[in-house]
């Protein structure tokens, strides 16, 4: 088994009760505490495991040397742009700051990807539509918007 492990400077247990309030079949499995002040501060997460949609990971309070970077995200595939939506304002909620292209960091400084399934198939389709346009209006984006998307693939005028 691989399981991604999701090292926080601080807020680990904070971070983690959210995005499992946040998606369906998700669930803290285990989360133990620091009982002494050491390598890990008390009462800081030592070690978690949870699940989002069914997928396992492992979290943990690492202290100030640790960093995120955009070069590791989590990628959320989104049926409808009602889904986009919530998941882009839950997310960047309360300090969370706005990237290009449906990239985003959450409070935590966690980097998410937001995508609607359809752009997956209007990329990689250009025999039905017009990827390249597509693509020009997602670079033009902060949120992804699945309407003004296909407006773009379909070769309708993108306002």
């Amino acid at each position: 088994m691989i399981r991604p492990c999701i090292v926080y400077k601080d807020s680990c247990e904070e971070a983690i009760k959210l995005y499992v309030s946040l998606f369906p079949n998700s669930r803290i499995v285990s989360l133990t505490k620091s009982e002494t002040d050491g390598m890990i501060a008390k009462g800081k997460v030592l070690g978690a495991i949870f699940e989002l949609d069914g997928r396992e990971y492992m979290s943990f309070d690492g202290g100030e040397t640790f960093d995120f970077s955009e070069g590791f995200s989590l990628m959320v595939m989104c049926k409808t742009q009602e889904e986009v939506d919530r998941y882009w304002s839950a997310l960047t909620a309360n300090g969370g700051e706005e990237g290009q292209c449906g990239w985003h960091n959450d409070r935590f400084d966690l980097s998410w990807q937001i995508v609607p399934e359809a752009l997956t198939q209007m990329l990689s389709d250009p025999h039905s539509g017009d990827s390249a346009a597509a693509l020009q209006a997602m670079l033009k984006m902060k949120k992804l918007d699945i309407a003004t998307l296909q407006r773009a693939y379909s070769g309708s005028r993108v306002a």
